[in-house]
């Protein structure tokens, strides 16, 4: 993993966007806090509204006042604000990009550049650096999801900016990999024994990834309408997760080792199309409903939707892998808004004993789970039996927890958002926490597969009510094989 300590040019255009006020100007700050930046280091933030450098202050300023939780340490607010400049360009004009030629100094600092914009803007982006001639081989790009609609889109979306920055210079971002646990899953599964000798078909009878969010669209209808759950979250951030979970032992921690490793669960996944996707995938659509008892209108009826949409707002997705490591476990994906709580979690149920010495006293033994819980509560636990405390007649059994809560584990330790430690590998030039084209293009043939046989069946999302979890044809889609949601 490279540690490259050298000061950084951190440009981002659309600068005055609301990623950047609402996430990465935060994580800046935090890193400054924390003595992460580079003394030399400046953000250099670009956008097409004429402002003075004096306002573009006070908006960021207003920004970390605005978005960061308890008081502000105003020391690091003006070590942040000192590093500030700002450069007016239409960002449509190629011609206007030869302003940054006058700041960027690559010889002194590495150039990082942040598209923080719509990814229609790519293109005219990186004919703008590259007619500027300030892409050197040591420059960055970083893209934000979402990198197309399907797998076309997204290939033209990587042709354009491949023609401008070689692979290894691109680092394609997805929350999901920047948080604490998710990357404590390398850990979990590679540094103890435990797990590392019980992950595989032998031992584990199922896995279950929930991304469930409480809150509907909310004024997203623009983007949300045209892309839908499958494409919003599992073509992403859950199939990130999965991989993370499923993919073969890396030889080390460098990006192209684990790329390699996730790319081959990619390729293992059993297709889904219109002989089974009856079997395979459950979609819904939110109706009314009551979010902590609080009245929600369903999705056509909200404010500026189009009230005759078929767009999904619930998957659920029994998920099989053909490797010698997964054969005959099925990964059951489920991501849903309006849903009952905000929830991200990963369980791994193992499987049953498969003979009851304490029948007298519990009939049935569970099988034991382990539980990653991603948000919104960080941790790690174990579920178990554990005899009861007592002397008298018989062993009796009772469930248990052991819990690693990470709030509770590293009381003392501030948890850093996921941008922050994304924000600080890309300046370090590490890309272990980044998404390969490679994972890209796997995953879009994979959803569209999904998306083609949707098309053809022609059937509508099924309702299912606000705060609840979900149709209850995702409750049978486990029901048939004998198993049922961790709830």
């Amino acid at each position: 993993m490279s540690k490259d300590k050298r000061p950084c040019d951190f440009t981002i255009f659309g600068v005055l966007g609301d990623l950047s006020r609402r996430k990465l100007f935060p994580a800046l700050y935090q890193l400054d806090r924390a003595g992460l930046l580079h003394d030399d280091t400046r953000v250099i933030g670009v956008a097409r509204h004429k402002i003075s450098q004096d306002e573009f202050i006070a908006t960021i300023r207003q920004s970390l006042d605005t978005f960061i939780t308890g008081p502000l340490e105003q020391e690091v607010v003006e070590r942040l604000l000192a590093r500030l400049i700002y450069v007016l360009i239409n960002l449509d004009a190629p011609g206007e990009y030869h302003a940054l030629c006058e700041i960027i100094d690559q010889k002194q600092r590495v150039l990082i550049n942040y598209f923080a914009v719509a990814p229609s803007l790519f293109d005219d982006i990186c004919a703008g650096l590259a007619r500027a001639d300030i892409v050197t081989p040591q420059a960055r790009v970083v893209m934000e999801k979402p990198i197309g609609r399907d797998l076309a889109s997204s290939e033209e979306i990587n042709d354009v900016i491949g023609r401008v920055f070689n692979e290894d210079q691109i680092y394609r971002i997805d929350h999901y990999l920047g948080k604490e646990t998710v990357m404590n899953l390398l850990a979990l599964r590679f540094a103890n024994s435990i797990f590392t000798a019980n992950w595989d078909h032998n031992t584990i009878d199922h896995v279950q990834i929930t991304v469930a969010e409480q809150v509907g669209i909310e004024g997203r209808w623009g983007y949300f309408d045209q892309a839908g759950q499958l494409r919003d979250m599992v073509q992403n951030h859950l199939m990130q997760i999965l991989t993370l979970v499923a993919m073969e032992p890396p030889v080390n921690l460098r990006g192209d080792s684990l790329h390699n490793e996730k790319i081959k669960v990619l390729k293992a996944l059993r297709p889904i199309t219109m002989e089974n996707i009856e079997d395979k995938v459950v979609r819904g659509q939110y109706n009314s409903g009551f979010i902590k008892g609080k009245a929600v209108p369903g999705y056509l009826d909200e404010k500026g939707g189009n009230p005759h949409s078929s767009t999904e707002t619930f998957v659920a997705i029994r998920v099989d892998i053909d490797n010698w490591r997964w054969a005959d476990v099925p990964f059951y994906l489920r991501t849903g808004k309006a849903m009952a709580t905000k929830r991200s979690e990963v369980v791994i149920n193992f499987k049953q004993q498969p003979h009851n010495i304490f029948a007298d006293s519990y009939r049935h033994l569970p099988p034991n789970k382990l539980i990653i819980r991603l948000q919104p509560d960080e941790g790690v636990e174990i579920e178990m039996l554990n005899k009861e405390p007592g002397i008298g007649e018989g062993v009796r059994l009772q469930r248990t927890m052991l819990d690693l809560s990470f709030s509770e584990a590293f009381a003392n330790e501030r948890i850093a958002d996921a941008y922050e430690r994304l924000i600080l590998e890309i300046m370090r030039g590490s890309q272990v926490l980044f998404v390969h084209r490679d994972e890209v293009k796997r995953s879009w043939t994979w959803i569209d597969s999904i998306q083609e046989a949707w098309a053809q069946c022609g059937e509508p999302p099924r309702p299912y009510p606000a705060g609840s979890w979900g149709p209850v044809a995702s409750v049978a889609l486990l029901a048939k094989d004998g198993r049922e949601w961790e709830e």
